[in-house]
């Protein structure tokens, strides 16, 4: 299990690398760029996650093919998982692209927001979706390297990756030499810049070395019965993350009607807190590709084992990230926001606030994380959704509406809503997991019939 995990860890650490840099280096243009992010992240993430469940579904079924001993049929699987979902990339790019402006008028922005924070917004958004095709050329190959039991390779591409957007974050942002300054604009490029490299040298690798999948050029052409299979098992996991994104654009929407300082701060909490994840993101990828293995090789036990050992390494590892941030918070955020920025103060104030508060749930948040990831594994996609929207749509968004607008907590509200959700998220997943009738394979030795509890 760490063998496959501490990879995935590091990749997902390198993944979050793109925002934090972006963050760090925007903190130190303005107050409002950094709340701009925080307003095109989820409505980007809506767009990103249709095709996402599908990229997740490949992965389901190369581990499982692959457990199986069907590596020719692994590699088939990941040839038309690829050609598939760079079709859907194609349609994303354009929808979002001309769909940016329509989309940002929609939130109910106060007036200085609206005025200062929304048209940065755009203008990120903008070359954010000219980017979509090589994001999801990336996305795809470390995922079905993932359900082949590869963690190492992606690993090393991410490192080149992220290493020239941190390198070009910075030059793009404020200018260098012949690079003139772009602003917010700037970091978007630098993503488009570092996720283009890293889409090459993944398909370099998958199909011109013998790493991963035995996938071959022709296997491109997208097989009916795979897309039939991937789109079975990618739906849900699409209306998920769908699910899960549009959740966050209704709470971006509510969070939009308060000052640009209280939404950058929102926005910086978010990504203080997914880098604390960072750790549940990488053992949920690791527990999907181990239990989805060990299922296809009929080893129920095994996939049960790997799922207790997760969640013990989790909380263990997330009481004392939770301590620390509670400790310290206002330490934290300075890093990324700091005090001498135009327009920091609010931010800082209320940024401390939610990671504070937000330390409370890190344990519960790492467990639910983990959790699905078996769920997902064991191609029990349909029950991982409804866990999700159970914790966004079921408690976290009623409760903001609830506590911010109708029980006058004001922005305590937005920061405690966070937590209700993902305690009540991780309580019902660890009872669902208990009852133990999801470990069971999705494949029979290279045939699919997706069951679900």
């Amino acid at each position: 299990m760490l063998r496959v995990a501490w990879p995935l860890v590091v990749i997902q650490l390198l993944q979050v690398m793109y925002n934090v840099a972006d963050t760090f280096w925007l903190g130190r243009l303005s107050a409002d760029a950094v709340g701009a992010l925080s307003l095109a992240f989820p409505l980007v993430f809506l767009f990103i996650s249709v095709g996402g469940g599908f990229t997740a579904a490949g992965a389901i079924l190369v581990a499982q093919h692959t457990g199986a001993g069907g590596d020719r049929k692994a590699g088939r699987v990941a040839g038309s998982t690829l050609g598939f979902v760079m079709l859907v990339s194609l349609a994303i790019a354009a929808v979002g692209y001309v769909a940016v402006e329509p989309m940002l008028s929609l939130l109910p922005a106060d007036p200085d927001t609206a005025t200062d924070v929304v048209p940065l917004a755009a203008a990120y958004m903008r070359v954010f979706f000219l980017a979509t095709p090589f994001l999801f050329g990336f996305y795809v190959f470390v995922a079905l390297m993932r359900g082949y039991g590869d963690t190492r390779g992606p690993l090393r591409v991410m490192l080149v990756s992220v290493a020239m957007n941190v390198a070009l974050d910075p030059i793009l942002i404020f200018g260098l030499g012949p690079f003139d300054a772009y602003g917010i604009e700037g970091a978007a490029w630098a993503t488009f810049a570092s996720r283009a490299v890293a889409t090459v040298i993944g398909w370099y690798v998958l199909f011109g070395t013998s790493a991963g999948p035995d996938v071959r050029p022709w296997d491109l052409l997208p097989d009916l019965g795979i897309v039939g299979d991937v789109v079975k098992l990618g739906v849900p996991s699409a209306l998920e993350q769908s699910g899960t994104a549009l959740a966050f654009v209704v709470l971006t929407s509510m969070v939009a009607t308060f000052p640009p300082g209280i939404v950058a701060a929102y926005g910086l909490g978010n990504r203080l807190i997914s880098l604390v994840f960072l750790p549940a993101m990488g053992l949920s990828q690791a527990t999907n590709t181990v239990v989805g293995q060990n299922l296809g090789a009929e080893r129920a036990d095994r996939a049960w084992r790997a799922v207790r050992a997760s969640l013990s390494v989790i909380v263990g590892v997330m009481i004392p990230v939770s301590l620390f941030a509670a400790a310290f918070p206002g330490v934290i955020v300075e890093v990324f926001l700091p005090p001498d920025a135009p327009d920091a103060g609010e931010t800082i104030g209320y940024a401390t606030t939610y990671l504070r508060t937000a330390a409370i749930m890190f344990a519960f948040t790492g467990a639910f994380e983990v959790g699905r990831g078996a769920l997902r594994g064991a191609g029990r996609t349909t029950t991982a959704l409804a866990f999700s929207l159970i914790a966004l749509w079921g408690v976290r968004v009623p409760a903001t509406y609830l506590l911010v607008f109708e029980y006058g907590w004001g922005t305590t509200g937005i920061w405690w809503a966070v937590v209700f959700g993902d305690v009540v998220g991780a309580t019902v997943v660890l009872a669902w997991l208990l009852r133990g009738t999801w470990a069971s394979a999705v494949v029979d030795t290279g045939e699919t019939a997706a069951v679900d509890d």
